[in-house]
Parts: structure tokens; C-alpha cells; sequence
């Protein structure tokens, strides 16, 4: 036995004065001081996971939560750990460009038309192509989305998907009342 060293419990404890209670919070402010503890706060719908914002939000003409990646990194976030198996999920064809994701709480089995339209102008409208003509835009669920390893950042698989030919669309364009 160590001399002078805690012998009972810190209630009886001269070197713990104010009990369990301050050795909990002592130990709380300690953890969050070194970083270390639970991860911040995911928010599927803003975008946001483990507290980084990936995603620009927008809303459909019919009310879906439509999210479209920042960064090839935050696309395979969002694509891969960020979206629910029956969300839907766009991408330019043929080039690089932003992940987008149409959140599907319901999960319905189709997109409304002018949903499903608004989110592939996005896809190209925040892509290589934001200053094409029409062009084509892969669509699937998020399940059909997944990423081998090796694979650069933002680059994934498709199990399944269809194509829509649209017009690209951005958040500039919508501001400007051009949305339709």
C-alpha cells in the first residue's frame, strides 16, 4: 500500500473532496479539452456528418431535402456513410462532378417528375458541364452507390441507374428565378 494514497471510497476520500459527482466532471472537462470523446452530431438532412457540413441544401419544387457534395471527399461522404439506402442519388455522366442526394424519410419507390428533374439539373449544374446544353445524368437509389477500395476520392460504383438528359441548374440560377 502507497502512503497517503486514497484508501476508500472518494466520498471518504480527503483527495476527493467533493466526491464522485466532481471526479465525473473533472474527468467530462479533461475529455472534451483533449478532443476525445463521442463524435460530433450527424444531421442527415442539413448535410452534415459527424459535425462537417458536406452539402449544400436545397428543397425540391415538392418538398424533398435535396443535397448536393462540396468536394470529392465530401461526396463519398455523403454517397457512402451520409445517405439511407432508399434515398435517391444523381451524378453528371461521363465526368466529374457534385454527388447529389434527394432524402427519402417516406420511402416512397419514384420521385415526384419535377423532383427527380431538379435534382439532375443540379447534379450537372454543379459539375464539368455547369455550362453545356442538355446533358445526361446518372439516377439510382443510394443502395445501388458503393465504393471499392482504391478507388480515388469521390469516384464510386453503380449496381443500377438510368439516365436523364436535363439542363444544368445552380443555386444562382434559382435566385434569378430561372428554376423551371
Amino acid at each position: 500500500m502507497i502512503e497517503g494514497a486514497p484508501t476508500g471510497a472518494p466520498e471518504e476520500s480527503p483527495f476527493y473532496p467533493d466526491g464522485w459527482d466532481n471526479l465525473r466532471t473533472m474527468a467530462e472537462e479533461s475529455r472534451k479539452s483533449s478532443g476525445k470523446g463521442p463524435p460530433p452530431p450527424t444531421d442527415r438532412d442539413a448535410g452534415i456528418w459527424r459535425g462537417r457540413k458536406l452539402a449544400r441544401r436545397f428543397v425540391s419544387p415538392d418538398g424533398f431535402v435535396v443535397l448536393v457534395g462540396k468536394s470529392a471527399e465530401d461526396n463519398d461522404l455523403l454517397s457512402i456513410h451520409l445517405a439511407e439506402p432508399a434515398d435517391f442519388w444523381f451524378h453528371l455522366a461521363g465526368d466529374s462532378g457534385s454527388h447529389v442526394v434527394v432524402r427519402n424519410p417516406d420511402r416512397i419507390d419514384r420521385l415526384p417528375r419535377e423532383t427527380e428533374r431538379f435534382a439532375a439539373r443540379l447534379a450537372a449544374g454543379y459539375s464539368k458541364a455547369k455550362n453545356a446544353g442538355r446533358v445526361a445524368v446518372h439516377a439510382c437509389r443510394a443502395e445501388d452507390v458503393s465504393k471499392r477500395r482504391g478507388q480515388p476520392p469521390g469516384e464510386v460504383t453503380l449496381e443500377r441507374w438510368r439516365a436523364l438528359t436535363v439542363e444544368p441548374l445552380r443555386a444562382e440560377d434559382l435566385e434569378k428565378g430561372a428554376g423551371g
